[in-house]
């Protein structure tokens, strides 16, 4: 059996992923949130989503999932849903002031996280590891 000299790249990057998740997972609870809740309350903030679905879409959580962590989330005062008047199976999610609190926490946090992890990278090298993992997610999509 031919042993390799290099260990397959997609051992690495699995390794180097959960490694990375576990340390913002970290990072967000230290400032009082979660990494999912992280990402509900970023899409909320940055990306225009008219539902429950559309979020769940941008987000890139299941449907279950993601009313698991709307139902904690809105139990919690950080945001709010309401029916759609014009249909009445859509929700609409929305952030509460409380929400938007948690935000600017969690975003601090984010980008104090980021700060650690492109320790010893240049612009360059941080631009160019964009692209390859992209690339390598593009490679993977179904």
């Amino acid at each position: 059996m031919r042993y390799l000299a290099e260990p397959p790249l997609g051992l690495v990057l699995a390794q180097t992923s959960k490694a990375v998740s576990r340390a913002m997972e970290a990072a967000m609870a230290a400032a009082g949130g979660s990494l999912p809740g992280w990402q509900i309350l970023l899409t909320l903030k940055t990306q225009p989503v008219a539902n429950q679905r559309e979020l769940a879409a941008a987000v890139g959580i299941q449907g279950a999932t993601l009313t698991h962590h709307l139902n904690a989330m809105e139990a919690d005062g950080l945001l709010t849903r309401s029916r759609d008047p014009a249909n009445r199976r859509v929700h609409r999610v929305e952030l509460t002031e409380a929400g938007e609190v948690l935000f600017e926490r969690l975003r601090a946090a984010a980008f104090a996280f980021d700060h650690v992890l492109r320790a010893g990278l240049t612009d360059r090298d941080a631009a160019a590891l964009v692209r390859l993992l992209t690339k390598l997610r593009h490679n993977v999509a179904d």
